[in-house]
């Protein structure tokens, strides 16, 4: 798998795109690559930090995916400064965090307070953010509405069992991508609204469980970033409410 600069031609020109979770790996390099595409016109980064990237297209909003208000504040800027935007990415997520929040090997190790903060973040802020955000989709036109979900939260793929909070926050960010297809299209039947599997990406995310990966399985940031752009471009309203794989794979969910 290659990186390139995304064309995002399906969707037309003069883009103006958002992307949560901005200071992350793979948001970091989501935003890098649509600041150079020549059919984007601006990029929204939104995250707590600041992404270490610079352009005149890019303008970083402070957002914080556990404080509504935060997000409700940037949509109400973004909308006074573009009135609509074209493509939504939530590109945020969390594995690990601290000593408390682990992916569990058993049953065992479940614990409510970590559960809550995956759920928190994998599950509950790409909610709020599609309900601020999405209104400020355009109704005239192919736009999208994508989500980082993760091949561990298909229920149909699951065959391992364990990382029972990560597994459970992004099945059901999976049914939330499914459930905001069907209100989305009845606005706007040329919308995309969809989950994205990444791969296994060499981020802070993964890092303690990158062992064993074979170097081929493990992509860099930018390489991941410009697959994932490609699959959004690539996909039309009808295949709205799926769930795909970095290579275009329709995965079950």
């Amino acid at each position: 798998m290659t990186h390139d600069v995304p064309v995002l031609a399906s969707y037309g020109s003069q883009l103006r795109v958002a992307v949560f979770g901005a200071s992350g790996g793979i948001g970091h390099a989501l935003t890098e690559l649509l600041g150079r595409c020549p059919g984007v016109s601006a990029v929204e980064a939104l995250s707590r930090r600041a992404p270490r990237v610079a352009g005149r297209k890019i303008v970083h909003r402070s957002i914080d995916l556990e404080d509504e208000a935060s997000i409700a504040t940037a949509a109400k800027m973004i909308r006074a400064d573009h009135g609509s935007l074209d493509i939504i990415i939530a590109a945020s997520g969390i594995l690990h965090h601290g000593d408390n929040v682990r992916p569990e090997k058993t049953w065992r190790a479940i614990d409510a307070t970590a559960f809550a903060k995956v759920l928190a973040v994998n599950t509950i802020g790409p909610a709020l953010v599609a309900k601020h955000f999405l209104p400020l989709l355009a109704r005239d036109r192919k736009v999208a509405f994508a989500a980082l979900s993760a091949r561990v939260g298909s229920i149909g793929d699951n065959a391992l069992g364990g990382w029972y909070s990560y597994r459970a926050s992004k099945a059901a960010l999976n049914m939330l991508i499914r459930t905001l297809s069907i209100e989305l299209k009845r606005h706007n039947a040329q919308a995309v609204c969809i989950a994205l599997h990444p791969g296994t990406v060499a981020t802070p995310l993964s890092k303690p469980f990158q062992g064993g990966i074979p170097e081929d399985k493990l992509f860099t940031p930018a390489n991941a970033a410009a697959a994932l752009l490609r699959v959004v471009d690539a996909r039309s309203p009808d295949d709205s409410c799926g769930f795909y794989a970095w290579d275009g794979q329709r995965l079950p969910y």
